[in-house]
């Protein structure tokens, strides 16, 4: 099948806030730039590369995630494939008809009604009234805005907004989806409902194109992904490339000033003692740190923490007292390894551990790390949740009922 979006060596730069105060700064600034003219390879001045070299495509019945920081390109690459942006370079293509949400209420207008800006919206997609007519019902049902409907959107909350809008974009038979982080604004009811939605979206055939930093929701809905800051940094498998995307992030928040106790190492091991990243549920793990010192320490707690990547919920969070682990006072210049011996009791999913060092005498954290180690947690019968509690089911005869 043929790809219903394409982005093709897509580069798109910006200017940074240029601002003329008067006709006298505005004139000469014009003329400058219609002196020289720069190519589209280079930068002018102020100028900078908001999308680098992007290439993707997502074909009928396909979800393609784009994840990465705030500021990374996400909403610029959605707005290139509406037209709202043109590329500064490369091709962004949509065939067939689309529907998008990249900003709460865009593309209504604020002194209309709900009802005339449903109209205004299913124009804009080159609908005929009858064909807009015959869906409005189903479009505020879905929306839960049937007391509102008569009301001008201004007057609207952004989740009412944004559920207005997601309930066009998903009633008006598009054949690419467009949506953005605004789904965020809605609640938890509403956003479940446009997930359903959207599952029903790829099973008839729909296109999608998602961002979001709801990582949960992107494991769910999309196969495959790219994680975008100015550059695409991965691509490939939803729980790859949110792997990587983790790794990045939370790596960041290591802790910048160390103390007397510093986290060197770390790595997860299997019981047989080798690297693994992928495990089954129940499998038994150890994550193994080695930490250095750099002055005397003593009346120390080592902490392991587990997140669930896709959405960095905390699933466990345990600390163990040096005289628990019968280390003594340390020395300078000294190394100790922690064996963190435990279970992956977890349901399917992309999980990453922490470990921190806290000195209980002066009640501050000595060093911090996460993530120190990521796995995946597959199943071949899954079920939804955290914790595999490893529940059976049996059935009893009629007769002892």
């Amino acid at each position: 099948m043929e790809p219903r979006v394409i982005f093709e060596s897509v580069w798109k730069k910006f200017r940074r806030g240029e601002r003329h105060d008067s006709l006298r700064d505005l004139i000469p600034a014009l003329l400058k730039r219609g002196i020289r003219r720069p190519r589209a390879e280079e930068l002018a001045a102020e100028e900078f590369w908001a999308l680098q070299d992007i290439n993707f495509e997502v074909r009928p019945g396909q979800a393609l995630a784009i994840i990465g920081p705030n500021g990374a390109g996400k909403s610029t690459a959605l707005k290139l494939l509406t037209k709202i942006l043109r590329p500064t370079r490369g091709r962004a293509e949509v065939r067939g008809r689309v529907g998008a949400l990249i900003e709460v209420a865009a593309g209504f207008h604020p002194d209309l009604t709900g009802r005339e800006n449903v109209y205004l919206q299913g124009a804009i997609m080159h609908m005929k009234r009858a064909e807009i007519a015959s869906k409005f019902d189903e479009i505020v049902e879905f929306a839960g805005l049937a007391s509102f409907i008569d009301t001008p959107v201004k007057r609207y909350s952004s989740g009412m907004n944004a559920r207005l809008g997601f309930s066009i974009a998903a009633h008006l038979d598009p054949d690419v989806l467009l949506i953005d982080e605004v789904l965020a604004v809605g609640d938890m009811g509403f956003q479940q409902r446009c997930v359903e939605r959207m599952h029903r979206f790829k099973r008839d055939g729909v296109a999608i194109v998602f961002v979001s930093h709801n990582l949960q929701a992107v494991a769910d809905l999309c196969e495959r992904s790219v994680y975008l800051q100015s550059t695409v940094r991965a691509a490939g498998p939803s729980l790859e490339v949110i792997g990587r995307y983790v790794q990045a992030a939370d790596g960041q928040t290591t802790a910048a000033a160390r103390g007397a106790v510093e986290i060197s190492s770390a790595e997860l091991l299997d019981n047989h003692g080798r690297q693994v990243s992928t495990v089954e549920p129940g499998d038994a793990l150890t994550l193994r740190v080695t930490y250095k010192t750099s002055a005397p320490a003593s009346d120390l707690l080592f902490g392991f923490l587990a997140y669930r990547s896709t959405d960095r919920l905390l699933v466990y969070d345990a600390n163990f007292s040096s005289g628990e682990l019968a280390i003594p006072r340390l020395a300078g210049n000294e190394r100790v390894v922690v064996d963190f011996h435990f279970r992956a009791h977890l349901t399917r999913g992309q999980y990453h551990l922490g470990c921190h060092v806290f000195d209980t005498t002066t009640q501050e954290y000595l060093d911090r790390a996460c993530p120190v180690g990521v796995f995946t947690v597959s199943e071949s019968r899954t079920f939804a949740g955290i914790a595999d509690l490893q529940v059976a089911c049996a059935t009893r005869p009629l007769s002892l009922v």
